[in-house]
């Protein structure tokens, strides 16, 4: 996908209502006051060797750079946030809601925009955590953990 997809992307699903049911699919899920969009789900991190998986990275990387770098030019600087204490929280019994729930599962950080009455985030995924689902975006009401 290009950045300039992503951009699109994440302006398509800042314009849709939000379901009052979840809903899952393959590219991600949406529910009550939350949209979640998977930006790498084509291809896996597992397959290949390790030389390819490196590169694949890289090229990760680099795209969640560039839409970062768009993003901020539209919006602003963003708000860097490590979900590493949220984790945590997590883990130890705290209730946490969608979609942050599910971000705070899979990544360690995220950088987030308020725009409006909307959270817009993007997240990098760490290596070896859902291969094949690199970057996400959500767009949500709910406020993070």
């Amino acid at each position: 996908m290009t950045t300039a997809h992503h951009l699109r992307l994440i302006d398509g699903i800042r314009a849709r209502e939000f379901p009052s049911e979840r809903t899952a699919s393959g590219s991600g899920a949406s529910g009550p006051g939350y949209h979640t969009v998977y930006l790498h789900g084509e291809e896996a991190l597992c397959d290949g060797d390790e030389a390819e998986r490196v590169e694949r990275r890289a090229q990760c990387q680099a795209e969640h750079d560039a839409l970062i770098a768009l993003l901020t030019l539209r919006w602003g600087e963003p708000q860097a946030v490590s979900l590493w204490s949220a984790r945590e929280r997590m883990l130890a019994g705290e209730e946490t809601p969608q979609p942050w729930a599910d971000a705070v599962a899979r990544g360690a950080y995220l950088a987030m925009w308020r725009i409006e009455d909307r959270w817009i985030a993007v997240a990098l995924h760490p290596d070896g955590e859902d291969p094949g689902s690199d970057m996400s975006v959500l767009v949500t009401v709910v406020d993070p953990p």
